[in-house]
């Protein structure tokens, strides 16, 4: 029942190439730095990706990204991940775009056994008509399209079919985990990583601070141990490592003024 595993690099030594990964974060908050970085030490290429976003600045998938180590995305977001949008347009790379909460539900639904759901989000675009585009040709054409998908009705609303998601492997950051692999993930991190962690076959969680099974209240616990095989002890200093992606500040209100 111990999971905890030496490193990083051991924790991914068996992901080869073409293997696809869910994988957890948003923005800046709850991406799996160090797992990440022992893929892209690993050499491992041609990789496919479940993810929301696909890294921001130089971090998380971003490292990958820019090695040119990726070959399929699955996401919502591009942002301004420049380089993301570079080698999409440019025919590098192939993009399934879909709407966030669907791609929430389809990594839930693939972690639970679910093989397929109805939903509203898409009906009458080209998620559902399908046409979007996954692979450009690089010079402006449309290489690889998506295909059309199932509407049904259900008392007389239109509904789009999707699939659920199951990856080779999934790659989580939690704030505390026990020997076991029961996680909490804190706050804003508590995004993706619950549902990429159900997605994957194999599920590598970093986290910042091992407890003890036991130590952590059952009714606390945010993703149970059923759904880890694997867990990695990250430094003082990798768990303080968390970037903020823009900062912004407030100009206090002038004395006596009133909000509003």
């Amino acid at each position: 029942m111990d999971k905890v595993v030496a490193t990083a690099a051991d924790a991914v030594a068996d992901v080869r190439d073409g293997a696809s990964l869910a994988v957890g974060g948003f923005g800046l908050s709850g991406v799996p730095n160090e797992l990440i970085r022992a893929l892209h030490r690993s050499g491992v290429s041609d990789l496919k990706v479940v993810s929301n976003n696909c890294g921001a600045m130089d971090s998380g998938l971003a490292v990958l990204l820019a090695a040119g180590r990726i070959a399929r995305v699955t996401g919502s977001y591009i942002g301004a991940n420049k380089e993301f949008a570079r080698q999409y347009l440019g025919g590098e790379l192939e993009v399934e775009m879909i709407p966030q909460g669907t791609l929430a539900e389809r990594l839930r639904a693939g972690g639970t056994g679910i093989p397929a759901f109805y939903t509203p989000a898409g009906v009458g675009t080209q998620v559902a008509e399908g046409g979007l585009p996954w692979r450009y040709d690089g010079e402006g054409g449309v290489a690889l399209a998506s295909p059309a998908k199932e509407v049904r009705e259900f008392d007389g609303v239109p509904y789009v079919l999707e699939h659920g998601i199951r990856t080779d492997y999934a790659l989580v950051r939690a704030a505390r985990g026990d020997r076991h692999g029961n996680l909490v993930f804190g706050r804003s991190a508590r995004n993706f990583n619950p549902l990429a962690a159900m997605a994957g076959h194999v599920t590598v969680a970093e986290v910042e601070e091992l407890v003890e099974p036991g130590a952590i209240d059952p009714d606390a616990v945010h993703l149970p141990g059923i759904f880890v095989q694997r867990v990695v002890v990250l430094t003082r200093e990798q768990a303080a490592d968390k970037g903020i992606e823009r900062r912004t500040v407030s100009v206090p209100a002038a004395s006596g003024a009133v909000d509003g």
